[in-house]
């Protein structure tokens, strides 16, 4: 299913908010049936989201087994991963608080902010720093029963790297951990199946509240993103592959053009890792088993430009339904969606499940999931350009220090 079918579902619903539903009354069947269509498509989103942010991280961890094993090689690719994803976040934060130009218009009316969310962004210091700690290490069956993501993130990370170092290799658990995130990506994608329908009903109940000012405070976020992953591909990148890789950055990007380019046109960087294994090898003179390592690992775990569209993303969602975010606010969203980014799910629009787990962490309704994939497919290729980008740095800085 691709991203038409999503724009499709939104225009439509939209549409025909706009021609049958000036006056709900005239049409309150129609009303009624949306209401009702959004309601269990969001209800089926909350339901999978626990166990696939659960299992996806965990499965992810355990994946790591080997990367623990193969010592100095493994914790270069781990801490290289992690530093980057956590400098993306901290591009796309630090540069939507200086241009938010989204601001100029009001944000939109009537809309309830979400039921579920952990932080307490009114409570004074010692008591926000306590609520977060006790959201992190909250009981794993409570967190994963009230949709604690803080909980949910904290457990499966926690449970994956103590079965990763305790278990020993010729374990099942992890094959069996692995089953079970195949049946919870089953689940999932038989749910983002009905997204079209559930999009539409969200499209058409949200109609009353968008005007032109919202199409041109989203065209704004988007040339926002695109400046930020640029920024991030063209600027950050580059300099880590020269201060940290010791190779040229226009050495670099003249090699890695072939991969990235592929990438912005799949869409997927599983679909480009052939490209980029051989990219390494032949261009970047990366050796072999290093490659073989680092690249489908990357493909998995380190999502840059997801990361850096996340959290703008979350910030701009914030405003537009009328949800404030302080200080404290900033640094869940700096951690959930660093893990979320990392635990993204292999399947059809499976960053929306990283979206909405940032989103629901800090109270945005899921409904306004709507709004960002009006314009997800395009800020998509931009966005996997960049992940493939972060991989080959990532395969050049680890051949440098190991």
């Amino acid at each position: 299913m691709t991203s038409k079918w999503f724009a499709a579902a939104i225009i439509g619903g939209a549409v025909f908010g706009w021609l049958l539903a000036v006056n709900f009354a005239d049409v309150a069947w129609l009303n009624a049936l949306t209401q009702i269509i959004q309601s269990t498509f969001l209800a089926a989103l909350k339901m999978i989201v626990a166990p696939l942010i659960f299992f996806s991280l965990l499965s992810g961890v355990m994946q790591l087994r080997e990367a623990g094993s193969l010592g100095r090689l493994g914790g270069v690719t781990l801490l290289y991963y992690l530093s980057t994803s956590a400098i993306a976040i901290l591009v796309g934060l630090g540069i939507v608080f200086f241009i938010h130009p989204w601001t100029d218009y009001p944000p939109l009316q009537g809309i309830p902010t979400a039921d579920i969310t952990f932080i307490d962004t009114e409570a004074g210091f010692a008591a926000t720093i306590s609520n977060l700690l006790l959201a992190l290490f909250a009981n794993p069956f409570a967190a994963l029963a009230e949709l604690n993501i803080l909980g949910i993130l904290t457990a499966a990370l926690l449970f994956g790297l103590a079965a990763a170092i305790v278990l020993p290799k010729d374990s099942n658990f992890p094959s069996v951990v692995s089953d079970i995130t195949l049946i919870v990506y089953r689940i999932a994608g038989w749910v983002i199946a009905t997204l079209p329908l559930g999009l539409f009903a969200i499209a058409f109940q949200l109609t009353s509240k968008i005007d032109v000012t919202t199409f041109i405070s989203l065209a704004h976020f988007a040339l926002v993103v695109v400046g930020a992953t640029l920024f991030h591909g063209l600027v950050v990148l580059p300099l880590i592959v020269w201060l940290v890789g010791g190779m040229n950055p226009i050495h670099f990007l003249t090699h890695a053009f072939q991969a990235m380019v592929t990438a912005l046109i799949t869409s997927s960087s599983a679909a480009t890792l052939p490209i980029s294994i051989q990219t390494a090898q032949e261009k970047l003179a990366v050796s072999r088993p290093k490659a073989a390592f680092v690249l489908p690992l990357g493909a998995t775990i380190n999502m840059d430009g997801t990361a850096l569209f996340e959290g703008i993303a979350v910030i701009f969602l914030a405003y537009m339904f009328g949800v404030p975010l302080d200080t404290f606010a900033i640094i869940v969203v700096f951690l959930v969606t660093m893990l979320a980014a990392a635990g993204a799910p292999g399947i059809p629009s499976g960053s929306m499940a990283g979206l909405q787990t940032v989103l629901l962490a800090v109270g945005i309704p899921l409904e306004a999931i709507a709004l960002v994939l009006l314009i997800e497919r395009p800020l998509d290729t931009i966005r996997t350009a960049i992940n493939v980008e972060g991989d080959l740095v990532g395969a050049v800085v680890v051949e440098k220090w190991t």
